[in-house]
């Protein structure tokens, strides 16, 4: 965890909203698979590593501020 610690939080926020919106054309990947979801058609697990990816910096970045809250 003081790995997660080290890491700067603008950096960390900048790189959270480029994953989260990339590509940012035709549309963004995390808006595309939750229509799937949604759908039902996210079953292939290249689609649900793919959300996992984009949805990692967010993960590491509320780690860390629920971590900088408790102290």
């Amino acid at each position: 965890m003081n790995l997660i610690d080290k890491i700067p939080t603008p950096g960390l926020i900048a790189v959270t909203l480029l994953m989260a919106l990339a590509p940012f054309s035709p549309q963004p990947h995390l808006l595309e698979k939750f229509n799937m979801l949604m759908a039902g058609t996210l079953v292939k697990p290249i689609d649900i590593f793919d959300v996992f990816w984009h949805l990692l910096p967010g993960i590491i970045l509320a780690i860390k501020l629920v971590r900088a809250r408790k102290m």
